[in-house]
């Protein structure tokens, strides 16, 4: 089935895109990882844009995080004063990133831009997740995280502007909050990410929040953010492609709940090596195509 993209100005096979959406929504949903780091680089090996790859993804994190987002409403496992201070500065931080995304833009630089981020981000997050892994399956997963402890103070409780958190038990300044939703707002913004494997583990060791409000007010962070950069990516840059973004969302919504069922059933640490590796060898692709030497050296556009 092949399917015209308008704002990429090419033809991609609809059926592939959406099996790929859902194959990467099923890891998401199997491992408890966003898959917008994955799904981004895949779309660039189709041939899609990088602008047109990372402008439409950010639809379809929001709305896969609004989905989740209500479950956790339903748990009571939202920090709903936290969140606002993480939207606050997701708002901030999206806004931020579309303009430099759009400054890349014009200036022709952006795909080189959000290649070089994601042979970085990946390279990074796939040794520390398979680190993690081989660590949880060594038995040493305990002994890693017993220096972490909620009792120990952290940078967040030593600056200014103090303020309580009743729901997550805190109390700490609203500095490390608004400065972690800009970073993952810019990050949403240029890579079309959620930034979920960030904001999990800084919630976590840096604001020193229990987990079981951590998820919840996490999902409401990615959600705000990642409708306010589709918004902005839409009528700023233009780079938002409808039909792609609706077998995005339609593939990774199914997948996700099916990827969530079987995950149950199988070892955590185990799936999160699986994804480690296939993450590590997303990022070793992308750098290969960055500095392998192309197949024509020179390419004629015109003839005078």
């Amino acid at each position: 089935m092949s399917i015209y993209l308008p704002i990429a100005e090419m033809p991609v096979n609809g059926l592939l895109i959406l099996l790929l959406s859902g194959l990467v929504g099923f890891v998401s949903g199997l491992t408890g990882v966003g898959g917008g780091f994955i799904i981004t680089p895949l779309l660039l090996f189709l041939g899609i844009p990088p602008a047109a790859a990372v402008a439409t993804q950010a639809s379809q994190i929001a709305a896969t995080s609004a989905s989740g987002l209500m479950a956790q409403t339903r748990r009571a496992s939202v920090d709903w004063r936290m969140g606002l201070l993480l939207t606050i500065g997701g708002v901030i931080g999206s806004t931020l990133g579309v303009s430099l995304f759009s400054s890349l833009l014009a200036a022709g630089q952006i795909d080189i831009f959000i290649n070089l981020l994601f042979v970085v981000f990946l390279g990074g997050i796939g040794s520390l997740m398979l680190y993690e892994s081989f660590t949880a399956i060594r038995g040493g997963a305990a002994q890693a995280r017993s220096p972490l402890t909620r009792a120990s103070r952290t940078i967040a409780h030593r600056l200014p502007f103090l303020m309580r958190f009743p729901r997550s038990g805190l109390y700490i300044s609203v500095i490390p909050p608004l400065a972690l939703g800009v970073g993952v707002g810019v990050l949403a913004a240029i890579m079309g990410i959620g930034g979920a494997f960030i904001l999990a583990p800084a919630m976590i060791y840096l604001l020193r929040m229990p987990t079981n409000v951590v998820v919840g007010t996490m999902q409401l962070q990615v959600f705000v953010t990642a409708a306010v950069v589709t918004i902005l990516q839409a009528s700023i840059t233009q780079k938002v492609d409808i039909l792609l973004a609706a077998l995005l969302i339609t593939g990774g919504v199914v997948g996700a709940q099916f990827g969530a069922r079987f995950g149950a059933r199988l070892p955590a640490e185990q799936l999160r090596a699986v994804l480690a590796v296939i993450v590590l060898i997303t990022g070793m692709k992308l750098l290969w195509d960055m500095v392998a030497p192309p197949d024509e050296l020179y390419l004629i556009t015109g003839v005078l």
